[in-house]
């Protein structure tokens, strides 16, 4: 069982960046591809970026150009770069493998980001 730990998250005023973490218990990155998504206050879930095992990496239009994953393989942790951050992005973001399949199935419990002046 591998099990995810999300870090980084707080309060940041409007304009402001956070770095969230994304710690895996055991080396998992070389086989499953890993993503970042955010549940929004009242919102559904929603993928905001994704590393493939290849290193390729993918946004959504509305975090394009202000976030940025990475991951540490030697550290076993994922990152997501957070910068320019507007009362739109308070949300808990979540880590977990991506796509999901059945040897790449894990979550993280979250870690909540608010943007707010």
């Amino acid at each position: 069982q591998v099990r995810l730990k999300e870090s980084g998250g707080g309060s940041v005023q409007p304009g402001g960046s956070l770095k969230l973490s994304c710690a895996a218990s055991k080396p998992i990155f070389d086989r499953c591809g890993m993503g970042w998504y955010r549940r929004p206050p009242g919102k559904e879930l929603d993928l905001i970026s994704y590393i493939g095992t290849d290193g390729s990496t993918n946004y959504a239009d509305v975090v394009k150009g202000r976030f940025t994953i990475s991951e540490d393989n030697a550290k076993n942790t994922l990152y997501l770069e957070m910068h320019n951050l507007t009362p739109r992005d308070t949300a808990m973001y979540i880590c977990a493998t991506f796509p999901l399949s059945g040897s790449c199935n894990y979550w993280g419990q979250g870690t909540q980001v608010t943007v707010s002046s």
